[in-house]
């Protein structure tokens, strides 16, 4: 891996960059180091509430063998990663264990059956550099820095060829499969990958894979909400992992987002992003719930009259949820007249909730949306590389360090994406345009917990 890292240094430094050296040629090493949890350790937090499990005690940082490469595939060198909520779920074994995914996969046929191991290497981001392409590869070569985005899939069935999201053999990289980007080296279908935006560091090229393509999809994309200029959308959890991206896209696509968050800094960081319609869901004491089975209306009702005191009168045209069972009663109340609710994942519980009376009568709409196509997902990079929108990374962790991440992300002690560092040695590496860099660097640095020096 010494090698491998050296020539990644000595590309980045020269003007022609990848030409200068033969990553083709370099030798592969027989393991890595990988962020993973063990077959044999599902049980480990049985009897322990979801949100009392420990991720620290079940990510394991180890010593894996490098996976066969396919045809169709790459294995990349990666520079850095990030913690996304898959990965909590992962290690917490919630709500089930995921080698029920690789075991599935494993069955489809002998080049899937390297991913049904006793271990699971997470991780659904990365960004670094192309080291080796199987048979069929013909748009990357090795050398090329590159982010991939986390849709794994077949394409061999009729029903993913309109929308790849809907091919039966669709996964999520790095959580269904194995051999995520929580490591040293990653593999990857050569669809995943996307151009690496050349003003960003490593770390913060990481970032935004996941979060910025999910909610491109749920908020601009024709199979999501299909956002417009002058719409008002509400978006939980607005400084989040997914919220900061979504408020971006707002922003930049001549809506009005509506952020609610749940503290006075999270709030600032939404206003320093462009959004001035802020709910501080704590400081106002919105409680949906009266107890553990029973929904408040009336909260409902406050909460709707709070967005029209913000909007001039105005309810929302678009929801943006993700929390899922503690927020989707109001969120189907509080959304217009033959508005969308859009949503994906479910952070505070999948049995969501909601009074219909509000939805059919008032011609709303429910989207499911889960992560990205090819296409949605280049677009989303695409919108990062022309510093249209930008990184919402607050801070940066050792690999050694993910299990403390993963917990700072599962106990939302975060805000922005959380990023980790694999083989970059340090923070600040990767950067190839530095005058675009400089145009950006305060939007760039927005989230940042401590400014990188």
């Amino acid at each position: 891996m010494k090698e491998i890292l050296e020539a990644i240094n000595a590309s980045n430094a020269s003007d022609d960059g990848a030409s200068a050296v033969g990553f083709a040629e370099l030798p592969l090493p027989e393991s890595y180091r990988a962020v993973t949890v063990h077959k044999d350790e599902t049980e480990m937090f049985d009897g322990i509430p979801p949100a009392e499990r420990d991720c620290r005690k079940s990510l394991h940082v180890e010593d894996v063998p490098v996976p066969e490469l396919g045809p169709g595939e790459a294995l990349v060198a990666v520079m850095a990663s990030s913690v996304n909520y898959n990965t909590v779920w992962s290690s917490i074994f919630e709500p089930l264990p995921t080698f029920g995914f690789l075991e599935r996969y494993g069955r489809l046929s002998s080049l899937a059956r390297r991913h049904d191991l006793p271990y699971h290497v997470l991780g659904s981001d990365l960004a670094g550099v192309v080291l080796r392409t199987g048979p069929g590869v013909n748009r990357w070569k090795p050398g090329d820095e590159v982010v991939a985005h986390c849709l794994s899939v077949e394409l061999e069935s009729s029903e993913g060829h309109d929308d790849t999201m809907l091919d039966p053999e669709q996964r999520i990289w790095g959580f269904e499969t194995n051999f995520g980007g929580l490591a040293e080296i990653a593999l990857v279908k050569s669809n995943q990958l996307m151009p690496k935006p050349g003003h960003l560091t490593w770390e913060e090229a990481a970032a935004p894979g996941l979060v910025n393509s999910t909610a491109y999809r749920q908020l601009v994309s024709r199979n999501g909400a299909r956002m417009k200029q002058g719409d008002n959308v509400l978006i939980w959890g607005a400084s989040g992992g997914l919220g900061s991206y979504a408020t971006q896209l707002a922003l930049a696509g001549g809506a009005t987002p509506v952020c609610v968050v749940s503290s006075p800094q999270k709030a600032e960081i939404c206003r320093s992003m462009g959004a001035e319609l802020i709910i501080d869901r704590n400081a106002e004491g919105f409680r949906f719930w009266k107890d553990e089975h029973t929904q408040d209306p009336r909260e409902w009702k406050r909460f709707g009259r709070r967005i029209r005191e913000l909007t001039g009168g105005e309810d929302v045209d678009i929801v943006f949820e993700h929390p899922g069972r503690e927020t989707f009663g109001a969120s189907v109340y509080v959304t217009r007249k033959g508005g969308t609710v859009v949503t994906c994942a479910s952070t505070s519980g999948y049995l969501h909730e909601y009074d219909n009376r509000y939805l059919w009568m008032s011609l709303k709409r429910i989207i499911g949306s889960h992560f990205a196509n090819y296409r949605e997902a280049w677009e989303a990079n695409r919108l990062i590389a022309k510093g249209r929108i930008h990184p919402t990374l607050s801070k940066v962790y050792s690999l050694e360090d993910t299990g403390q991440a993963a917990h700072d992300v599962h106990r939302n002690l975060h805000q922005g994406k959380v990023g980790v560092l694999c083989l970059a040695p340090e923070e600040g590496l990767g950067v190839r345009d530095e005058e675009m860099r400089a145009r950006h660097i305060d939007a760039i640095n927005r989230f940042r917990v401590e400014r990188p020096a």
